[in-house]
């Protein structure tokens, strides 16, 4: 998997930009809240990716944010929703006010994005409901939060692995306190899973 790609910016045409890195250039789609902050043609940029293979082609997408990647990796998840709708919410929504709408069950603001009927968007609102976190002060994001402690990287990878947020605390907390490391704690939160 292509995790990020730092290089130069040799071409952009909405939703694609093309960064030459090593030699190689790189076509991405990225979404229009990205798009718009990269700098000019011939520019250095630092874009984190995400790579869809499907049976016609390798597609690579560039977002200028962990949170903009964690939310298209987590739409792309729900039934019915792929890539190129995924896009089109994250060009036409931010990830706070695409929280806000889940939270809200405000089916009409994401029905006013491009692709996204009113199926779509009682299923996204459903099914993305387990997958925000509450954050301090109200505010939500979308699961896997960014962390540096042993047990936010658990909580992250079991997620990523399929658990919703409240079964991964619960199953991190079952391990008990200690100094654990990540693997560790993985290891044993997979293991009391697997005794119940």
């Amino acid at each position: 998997m292509i995790g990020s790609v730092r290089g130069r910016i040799a071409a952009k045409s909405p939703p694609q930009v093309t960064i030459e890195s090593g030699g190689i250039g790189y076509e991405l789609e990225a979404p229009m809240s990205t798009f718009l902050q990269l700098p000019a043609i011939g520019a250095e940029v630092h874009l984190l990716t995400h790579l869809v293979v499907r049976e016609d082609a390798h597609v690579l997408y560039g977002f200028g944010s962990e949170e903009e990647r964690r939310l298209f990796r987590s739409l792309i998840r729900v039934s019915g929703v792929g890539p190129k709708i995924a896009l089109a919410l994250l060009s036409g929504i931010s990830v706070t006010a695409f929280a806000q709408c889940v939270r809200t069950e405000d089916v009409s603001a994401l029905t006013r994005v491009p692709g996204v009927g009113r199926k779509t968007a009682e299923r996204l609102i459903v099914e993305m409901r387990d997958r925000l976190t509450p954050q301090p002060g109200g505010a939500a994001s979308v699961a896997v939060p960014a962390g540096s402690t042993p047990e936010s990287e658990a909580w992250g990878a079991l997620v990523a692995l399929g658990y919703r947020p409240a079964e991964a605390d619960r199953l991190i907390k079952a391990v008990g306190p200690g100094t654990h490391s990540t693997e560790e704690l993985i290891r044993r939160a997979l293991q009391g899973a697997a005794r119940e």
